[in-house]
């Protein structure tokens, strides 16, 4: 009697991890579309249509050079989604190994790595960043870099607390009985029962990428100007609030949303 109620609960929730996974898609495709939609290039200027409003000729209207809106956020999807996709992959790969060691191996190995990785956390991570960043130069691969660096702390003490969790299972005493090595049990057996509570945290650790590098975008330390990343685009707008509103709104509900649909696919995997 109890799986009826669960089943109608997983049918109302349904829809929420569909919805954001289509939004996913649909900036993907114009990710990857772009250069066929817009041949004309993001930069592409008409001074007389500058400050455009959304309209039939301009659907999300024209900011303050005349470029196109939508133009520039499909092209710019390509910078964030790529530039996201690589600073989370980087998180990872230092973040995984790390919490995985602690939280695997224990003792000793633990107290040293996690008192790194707290000294790392002490730190707000934005600030963090920008320190990544003055050593690194500006431009979209430092910023992939530095929020990279960034996230990795957090993933690797997610990765220690569900690594804890799972060694103590009776599998992983049968699998040492045995004479399993801590990094075969590792990459056998705590990986992969670990997996979907990981995959979980990287889709939430994802839209707290893309503000971050939003946020530095938007203070002049990533892309170049002029450059449609959405960020960027936000912080051109912003002189424009009050006869344009559509200049910055666009971007930042582009990112708002992007931020939003990572976060639920990230809670659709628990």
């Amino acid at each position: 009697m109890s799986s009826r109620p669960a089943g109608r609960r997983a049918r109302r929730l349904r829809p929420i991890p569909i919805a954001a996974a289509t939004w996913l898609a649909v900036v993907g495709v114009l990710a990857v579309a772009a250069p066929g939609l817009a041949p004309e290039g993001p930069a592409a200027a008409d001074a007389a249509r500058a400050l455009l409003p959304p309209g039939a000729s301009s659907p999300l209207g024209t900011d303050f050079l005349g470029r196109e809106i939508w133009v520039r956020l499909a092209w710019g999807a390509r910078l964030t989604l790529a530039a996201g996709a690589a600073a989370l992959a980087l998180a990872v790969a230092v973040g995984l190994p790390v919490g995985l060691a602690a939280g695997g191996r224990g003792g000793w190995v633990d107290s040293v790595l996690m008192r790194i990785v707290d000294g790392f956390l002490a730190f707000p991570g934005l600030l963090l960043a920008m320190a990544v960043m003055a050593v690194l130069g500006t431009g979209m691969d430092s910023v992939a870099i530095a929020v990279g660096l960034t996230a990795a702390p957090a993933y690797a003490r997610v990765a220690r607390t569900i690594a804890r969790e799972v060694r103590v299972q009776p599998y992983i005493d049968a699998a040492r009985a045995i004479g399993c090595s801590p990094w075969r049990i590792a990459a056998r057996h705590i990986l992969p029962n670990a997996g979907p509570a990981l995959v979980s945290f990287a889709g939430a650790q994802l839209g707290a990428i893309l503000l971050m590098m939003g946020a530095l975008n938007f203070l002049g330390l990533g892309a170049a100007p002029g450059s449609p990343e959405w960020g960027m685009m936000l912080a051109d707008g912003r002189g424009y609030l009050r006869q344009a509103p559509w200049a910055s709104v666009f971007p930042g509900l582009a990112l708002t949303l992007t931020v939003l649909a990572a976060n639920l696919l990230g809670d659709a995997w628990q």
